[in-house]
């Protein structure tokens, strides 16, 4: 087994706010809700810099806020290693057809792939708009609210969609979230209408003021690798939409896939 030592000493040239951040994600870590007056107190600093500093992990996914305003671990803080070794490589490929897909739409466009019941977006190239969705880039979802991520559900067989959200046999829980009963049909619905659109779409399903169209895309073998998705302000998502968004979005994935036809995955597979 290696050996492996943990280096304690702090560095020689630390770097104040990394390490102020570093010690608000383990208070979310250990304590699981934090005020911002009582982080600003650990850290040592005025509260409107602990804001900064928070402001920075809630746009990473590392803390969110509940309705008291208090900061609780966001989706990025407890997301596993991806476990494949071929994302680097998929993005690479990707690249050059999600800056001219965002060119195309001028909108901001997204790679994402799905890990058990969760979107991850590899990779994002901003629209010019002055009113833009941001980077998403390394931000973790809910696969069932995000329009990629429910492309990428809509490709999974009953009994893999039912690992994943159903309940077991001692009624906990499936591999990923539990879908409440009440839920499950509109769920597997939705999932049937994106099959039959070829699209999924997110209407502020994710985060307020933010809707998006979602596709799979697919390598030669019919291998769905991950998710593109185009991510548009709320105000002006219907005119887009209606503008010819999907059918952009369905040729442009034609032309992307052609570079993914040859797409191996190795022998890890894709995400499960």
């Amino acid at each position: 087994m290696q050996n492996t030592k943990v280096q304690r000493t702090k560095p020689t040239y630390a770097i104040e706010a990394v390490d102020n951040a570093l010690q608000l994600l383990q208070l979310l870590r250990d304590l699981g809700r934090v005020r911002l007056k009582d982080a600003a107190a650990e850290l040592g600093v005025a509260p409107s810099t602990a804001h900064r500093l928070f402001a920075m992990l809630v746009y990473r996914g590392f803390a969110v806020q509940d309705e008291t305003k208090q900061y609780l671990p966001g989706p990025s803080l407890d997301a596993a290693p991806a476990g494949v070794s071929w994302t680097t490589q998929l993005r690479r490929v990707c690249q050059p057809h999600l800056e001219l897909l965002a060119s195309r739409v001028n909108e901001t466009v997204n790679l994402m792939i799905r890990v058990g019941s969760q979107a991850r977006f590899l990779s994002t190239v901003e629209g010019t708009n002055i009113l833009r969705i941001g980077d998403r880039q390394g931000a973790v979802l809910p696969a069932r609210s995000a329009s990629g991520g429910k492309a990428m559900l809509a490709e999974l067989e009953p009994a893999q969609l039912h690992q994943l959200f159903r309940p077991n046999s001692s009624g906990t829980g499936g591999a990923g979230e539990i879908i409440p009963d009440v839920e499950h049909p509109g769920f597997l619905r939705e999932l049937e209408a994106i099959r039959q659109n070829g699209f999924a779409a997110n209407f502020e399903g994710t985060e307020e003021g933010v809707s998006a169209l979602g596709v799979a895309i697919h390598n030669g073998a019919g291998e769905a690798l991950g998710a593109v998705s185009v991510a548009v302000p709320a105000t002006r998502f219907r005119q887009v939409f209606d503008n010819g968004l999907p059918q952009e979005v369905l040729r442009w994935r034609q032309e992307l896939e052609l570079d993914l036809k040859s797409f191996l995955v190795p022998d890890d597979g894709p995400a499960a």
